[in-house]
């Protein structure tokens, strides 16, 4: 039942943003209206990590609680980065890097869709 119920609510929020007949500019608006606001984007992830320091004697860090810290990790190319994020900054990461698998969703909707609208124009072409 509750794998019916899902299947019928995806079914739903499709029918919701697509029509049977879209064009591809229709596709093409629906997208930029809906990553209007999907501003800050990043690609990565953030974790709280605990390092020791380069002190001699810290007591944190022979304590064994150590120093954290927030870090972006990410890809540059083929290469991996990590970049130090402060604290007060950790949320405003979190959000972006939300935001950015949003638009993952979004484009991959977007591109399935554009296809389609292609498709069904194509279509009325060659049947006019």
């Amino acid at each position: 039942m509750i794998l019916f119920l899902c299947i019928l609510c995806m079914c739903d929020t499709t029918h919701l943003y697509m029509t049977e007949s879209e064009r591809p500019e229709q596709v093409r608006r629906w997208f930029q209206a809906a990553i209007r606001d999907l501003w800050p984007v990043a690609v990565g992830s953030i974790s709280l990590r605990k390092s020791p320091c380069i002190r001699k004697h810290c007591s944190l860090c022979e304590s064994g609680q150590g120093h954290s810290s927030y870090a972006l990790y990410g890809r540059r190319g083929n290469r991996r980065f990590s970049i130090y994020v402060p604290d007060e900054l950790a949320g405003d990461v979190e959000k972006a890097i939300q935001n950015g698998r949003d638009l993952q969703k979004l484009m991959g909707e977007a591109g399935r869709r554009y296809t389609l609208a292609l498709k069904n124009e194509r279509r009325a072409r060659g049947s006019k």
